[in-house]
């Protein structure tokens, strides 16, 4: 049974492009249509009930998210697509949503359908496409939570639940309000690009601060936190994280 697919991209020739991809190396999949923007993604879901849909995140009319949004139930899976846009990319992985990046690369696409194909990653992709339509409901950003994917399934965290995140070389340990910690995968890296503008900055290279957790910042270049810790500020930083702390 062929997987019934649509492409809602308002780029027609990277629509054309992926049409193309997907006809030439997944006979699997059926490209049933393509939109070029999100008013016509809406009414050729509704029409044509795919089981996948390609969907631009950035759209003039738009964005993908809003699209998704508009739908009520979404009973399909969903690979984003986009261009190099770091906000775009931002809110792809905070969410820990699957994307492909433009343009795309065929082993890319191969590996996305791939997981898609797998039965427990179809309720997955389906539950994780509206756990990111609900963070963006959420007008207060310490109640949004973050996704991150682990061996044992998606680990879920409200912001605000955060203390602050520590990195050791390839992985990050997440220290939680309620005394406990969380082992990623991530660098620190990757959690300060999706973290800096949800009240988190990067005040030293090994450390990562929730601004909710701290009480002040000291004559001595250390953050204290309400939970009686003190965390270094590197000394090219200290201009910086006093205007962060302050503003």
């Amino acid at each position: 049974m062929k997987i019934r697919s649509i492409i809602v991209d308002d780029n027609e020739f990277m629509a054309e492009v992926l049409s193309d991809l997907i006809l030439e190396n997944h006979p699997e999949i059926e490209v049933m249509g393509i939109a070029h923007s999100g008013k016509e993604g809406i009414q050729k879901i509704n029409q044509l009930k795919p089981n996948l849909v390609f969907l631009d995140i950035e759209m003039p009319d738009m964005s993908g998210f809003l699209m998704l949004s508009q739908l009520g139930a979404i009973n399909f899976q969903t690979i984003f697509t986009t261009a190099h846009s770091h906000y775009a990319i931002k809110a792809i992985r905070f969410n820990a949503l699957d994307y492909l990046v433009k343009p795309i690369d065929e082993k890319e696409l191969s590996e996305s359908i791939k997981r898609l194909k797998n039965e427990f990653e179809i309720f997955k992709n389906k539950n994780k496409v509206q756990n990111a339509l609900l963070n963006l409901k959420e007008e207060n950003v310490e109640n949004q939570k973050l996704f991150l994917q682990t061996q044992k399934g998606t680990l879920r965290i409200t912001l605000k639940n955060i203390v602050r995140i520590e990195g050791d070389r390839n992985y990050s340990i997440i220290y939680l309000k309620n005394n406990t910690k969380k082992l990623s995968s991530k660098t620190l890296g990757y959690f300060e690009e999706i973290l800096s503008d949800k009240g988190f900055f990067r005040c030293h290279r090994s450390h990562l601060i929730n601004k909710t957790h701290v009480d002040s910042i000291n004559n001595q270049g250390c953050f204290l936190l309400n939970n009686k810790e003190s965390i270094p500020v590197s000394r090219r930083k200290m201009n910086d994280a006093r205007t962060w702390f302050y503003e």
